[in-house]
């Protein structure tokens, strides 16, 4: 009778020959190759962000400043800022009323600053919409290059003007630039982010990769993650949209705001739910990044203001002038060089902070005539 039995097809693994079972679909290394992938895999994590510097132009051309859009690009302005550093300027450091809110690149403070004296000895590193708590944090993870230089640090005391701007307050709001501020060491009690998306942030504060990952998103994919804009846009390529053509400076904020003069707008006049100054988040970390500045080497010199007296009630303008004289002496007694401007004319100003093109011309005159501000510059 014929054995119909089929063949034991079954392979036996012997001490001698490989187990081909793994033979087709993986790959299997030795704890030195395990050592030689990761090697090479932190290599090119940290050769990447460096050869990319090389390949995509940063045209700092007069009168530049952080585009609108690169705002939240951390890894940009640290690339940024190290290129300004490496000249004689003096850089200007602050949120929107040095970077120019409703104005173009080329009719903000540091512009006419640079007009006024003939040269180019101004630069803008400023940012739209960041805060003291904020700028504490920009100083510290990613503007390192920022040290022995002379650097103009605007305090705008419209972030002590109501617990909401202070971050003081108990209730959760959104603001700007949270990935900046603290994230365990200070408790801000505006601020209500899980532990999860705390420590995603530090640790990409930690590795610059992740960092020029974020430029790439913000710059070229409209600060959508990959994954995201690919649904959005099934039939585009990705690599087209890396284009290697940064933002310009000259891009206006989104949405695009009215540069018209604020009591032609509409605006009333206001009463700020002021801050005490001893209890104001923004107000201490505003004197951490100016002690931190110092401690770099750098030779600082503060303007306070000027916010817009003009739209203040007659209380709320008695209790800025009561900050404002504190603030300014604060700044006596540590040593500090500070001034205080007069209030700008009403039509210079857009809003209750910032100046219009034309107040911009005339702030950067009467800095230029003040003797603490030559003397600043001349050390």
């Amino acid at each position: 009778m014929a054995n119909n039995k089929p063949p034991n097809t079954t392979h036996s693994v012997t001490e001698d020959a490989p187990d081909e079972r793994f033979a087709a679909n993986d790959v299997r290394l030795s704890p030195r190759g395990w050592l030689l992938a990761a090697a090479l895999t932190l290599l090119a994590f940290w050769l990447i962000p460096l050869a990319w510097q090389k390949i995509e132009p940063l045209n700092l051309e007069p009168d530049y400043r952080i585009p609108f859009r690169l705002g939240n690009d951390y890894w940009n302005y640290r690339r940024t800022s190290t290129e300004v550093c490496r000249g004689d300027e003096t850089v200007l450091v602050g949120d929107s009323v040095l970077w120019g809110h409703y104005v173009d690149s080329h009719e903000t403070l540091s512009h006419y600053l640079n007009e006024v004296s003939g040269g180019s000895e101004f630069a803008n590193l400023g940012v739209d919409g960041i805060h003291p708590v904020a700028l504490a944090g920009l100083v510290e993870h990613f503007g390192g290059a920022i040290r022995n230089k002379r650097v103009v640090v605007n305090c705008n005391l419209l972030w002590m003007s109501s617990p909401r701007h202070d971050l003081s307050s108990d209730k959760e709001s959104p603001f700007n630039h949270p990935a900046l501020v603290p994230q365990f060491a200070v408790r801000i009690p505006s601020y209500r982010a899980s532990i999860s998306e705390r420590l995603g942030i530090v640790v990409a504060r930690q590795f610059r990769f992740l960092g020029w990952a974020d430029h790439v998103r913000i710059a070229y994919f409209g600060s959508d993650d990959l994954a995201t804009w690919t649904l959005e846009h099934p039939h585009n390529d990705p690599l087209d949209q890396v284009t290697l053509i940064l933002p310009s400076p000259d891009e206006p904020p989104s949405p695009e705001p009215d540069a018209r003069p604020w009591n032609e707008k509409g605006l009333r006049q206001v009463n700020p739910e002021w801050v005490p100054l001893e209890q104001s988040l923004q107000w201490r970390f505003f004197q951490q990044t100016v002690e931190s500045l110092k401690q770099r080497g750098n030779r600082v010199f503060v303007m306070i203001g000027p916010l817009n007296e003009h739209m203040l009630t007659e209380k709320g303008l008695a209790a800025y002038n009561q900050r404002k004289s504190a603030v300014a002496a604060w700044h006596e007694e540590q040593g500090i060089p500070c001034t205080v401007p007069d209030a700008l004319p009403s039509q210079d100003y857009a809003d209750l902070s910032h100046p219009t093109a034309e107040g911009y011309a005339l702030l950067a005159e009467e800095l230029m005539k003040e003797d603490s501000f030559r003397q600043f510059l001349a050390e």
